[in-house]
């Protein structure tokens, strides 16, 4: 990767993981679906005037919203409203192994031993991690985040080749304006009426609504398709991933109040070491 590209792509992470933690505390009033349809529904909103409609892809961006958008936000944002937001920033990181082999399997993206010895790393990683006492008895919201991780990394599978075609923030915009009134529809059904949600919330709810939509969104995914859209997925995955942890990490402890447990630091640092094998299996290569 270029340094123009290592450095866009490193913005992502500081805005995604400041965004992911502080998301915890706005689910108190709104629940995880209704949330991220909100966030796809703003910025839809504010950016699908400045782009025509990519006629021609807007199936293939359907399809791969209904993955990487819908099914995998509302899997991994149900897992965090279940355990601490300081866990829930280490599973995350599991999306840059499940990367690497959706990569693999669909985009003929072939990782070496160093690779396959780090995603088997990260996964002991996850197994220590969920010893800590701080997710005793929350198996369904580690499993959620876990599997959401998963989603998200075929889901980038499936938005790479659009990554492509179209303009990155189109491809923000477009996506979002699929997923986000479905979320928002899938919330009714599941949580009740919206109208009482939107009346109970919060002011600091909606300002957390709004930096998810408005500005982490557009900012995060806009830089993220960009790089994308130049480089295979192994060499952007862990970029984007590794600034997550420690941005996630702080942001739990001092604006949540979290206080993280041994356990969860000697699993995250074990998940992190097979992060950076991959990392480093591939950048020999550039």
């Amino acid at each position: 990767m270029s340094l123009r590209d290592t450095l866009i792509a490193s913005l992502v992470p500081i805005f995604l993981g400041f965004g992911f933690v502080i998301a915890k505390p706005a689910m108190e009033y709104l629940p995880p679906f209704l949330l991220m349809g909100l966030r796809f529904t703003f910025v839809a909103s504010i950016l699908i005037w400045w782009f025509p409609i990519p006629r021609g892809f807007l199936k293939k961006i359907f399809f791969a919203s209904l993955i990487a958008n819908t099914l995998q936000y509302s899997i991994t944002y149900t897992g965090l409203s279940f355990i601490d937001a300081s866990a829930a920033v280490l599973l995350v990181q599991t999306e840059v192994p499940f990367g690497v082999l959706f990569a693999y399997f669909m985009l003929n993206e072939k990782p070496t031993a160093r690779a396959l010895i780090g995603i088997a790393i990260a996964f002991i990683g996850v197994y220590i991690l969920t010893g800590s006492p701080n997710l005793d008895g929350k198996f369904i919201g580690v499993s959620l985040v876990i599997i959401g991780s998963g989603v998200w990394a075929l889901g980038q599978v499936l938005v790479k080749p659009l990554s492509k075609e179209i303009n990155p923030l189109a491809l923000v915009a477009w996506l979002g304006f699929f997923s986000g009134p479905i979320l928002i529809g899938l919330s009714a059904i599941f949580d009740g009426n919206t109208i009482n949600y939107f009346k109970n919330a919060s002011f600091e709810s909606w300002m957390i609504a709004i930096y998810l939509g408005f500005i982490m969104q557009p900012i995060t995914y806009g830089c993220f398709y960009y790089v994308l859209k130049n480089n295979p997925l192994y060499k952007v995955l862990p970029i984007v991933t590794m600034g997550i942890p420690p941005t996630g990490l702080l942001a739990a402890i001092f604006l949540l109040g979290e206080e993280p447990t041994k356990e969860l630091f000697i699993g995250g640092a074990i998940i992190i070491i097979g992060v950076v094998l991959i990392v480093f299996n591939f950048s020999k290569k550039t």
